[in-house]
């Protein structure tokens, strides 16, 4: 199956990016080099192409009851700008997907409530399907809608983002906080512009039409940045990555286990509740940790964690050489007797065992 290109492939190629393919999608990786493009987060700011996530649009009299049953969270509590961080959750407790979920202005026609939901790259088909599937199960009165081909998806993220974003848009957007959106202009381009972002940095993501995705890109002025440095900066702030952190089929997990527990709503009823709500009260017997190597080396994913009497207890999911920090840190899971902050580990790199300490996550000062 031929890769699905983003509307700004073309646009990419030119400017000297190299691609990856990444969830179905032809990506740039890199434009300058992942250090340049860290480093341009870090201190000042940066601009991904992140079309490749999904957009679910979600409508109707009955939006609210769908959406509240097949996420964690507890949806009833958005008003119109907000979102919230929530997982997809299937009957066994297991994270099928992580996504933000954003309150629109209800449908003028009618005044109903809308969502739109962004699942990971690759996912949006049978993501749709699943809503579509489970609406007509409970016979709600509901459109879903998947609008990934029609919407191109920008994040603005670093310290110097709001200043930038501001300076592009016609209505403010300083004053917006943490997980807060509106609709705004950016050259007479109408665009859903959200306070969230993959980096740890403040930022704002876009959602502009796929039509007027070149133009609108080509007003930010700032360092282009491709998916390797997208994931050094997630890893130092401590975010999952699905198919990697967790995974249905190879690796799956509970919120609790992924450390994400904090998006389980247990007073809402929703699939996978139940089970959710008894591994909460008796507790995971593994935990999702951050680490740094302390000998030198690189954690990879798929590289074996053991403890000090060489006993393998785990896995590595994520790893980097650090650029902000100059180290080497990752993420695993294992049990939860050797999760402790500071407690001393080995991982297994190219047949050999590197010292390590677990550490708290994020590694960085988020905002």
């Amino acid at each position: 199956m031929p890769l699905q290109t983003p509307p700004l492939r073309g646009v990419h190629a030119e400017r000297g990016a190299k691609f990856t393919e990444f969830g179905g999608w032809d990506m740039p990786v890199e434009f300058d080099s992942i250090r340049t493009e860290h480093e341009a987060v870090r201190e000042d700011v940066g601009i991904f192409d992140v079309s490749h996530m999904g957009q679910i649009h979600v409508t109707g009299p009955d939006a609210t009851e769908l959406m509240q049953r097949l996420t964690s969270n507890d949806v009833s509590r958005l008003e119109v700008g907000d979102s919230q961080y929530a997982a997809i959750i299937d009957e066994e407790g297991h994270i099928i997907d992580d996504t933000v979920v954003y309150r629109l202005p209800d449908d003028e026609a009618v005044g109903e409530p809308t969502y739109l939901f962004v699942p990971n790259a690759g996912t949006d088909e049978a993501t749709h399907e699943r809503w579509i599937s489970y609406r007509n199960e409970w016979d709600l009165e509901a459109t879903v809608d998947n609008r990934t081909d029609e919407y191109a998806m920008f994040a603005v993220q670093g310290p110097n983002a709001a200043d930038l974003v501001a300076d592009v848009t016609e209505e403010s957007v300083t004053d917006l906080s943490r997980f807060e959106a509106r609709y705004g202009t950016v050259d007479d381009v109408r665009c859903w512009i959200a306070r969230t972002g993959y980096t740890g940095e403040d930022g704002f993501e876009l959602i502009v039409p796929w039509s007027e995705a070149e133009r609108t890109w080509s007003l930010f002025d700032c360092q282009p940045c491709g998916l390797g440095a997208r994931d050094t900066l997630r890893i130092e702030a401590g975010l999952l990555l699905a198919g990697q952190d967790f995974d249905l089929e190879s690796n799956p997990r509970t919120p609790y286990e992924a450390g994400i527990g904090f998006t389980v709503a247990l007073d809402t009823e929703f699939v996978g509740r139940d089970v959710l709500a008894k591994v909460s009260e008796e507790g995971s017997e593994e935990r999702l940790v951050g680490f740094q190597l302390i000998d030198r080396g690189v954690p990879r994913h798929g590289y074996d964690i053991t403890n000090t009497e060489s006993r393998v207890v785990g896995a590595v999911t994520s790893g980097t050489m650090s650029p902000s920090l100059e180290k080497a840190i990752g993420l695993g899971y294992v049990p939860t007797e050797y999760a402790e902050p500071g407690t001393t580990l080995q991982v297994v790199v190219r047949g050999q065992s590197k010292k390590a300490r677990v550490e708290t996550t994020p590694f960085i000062d988020t905002v």
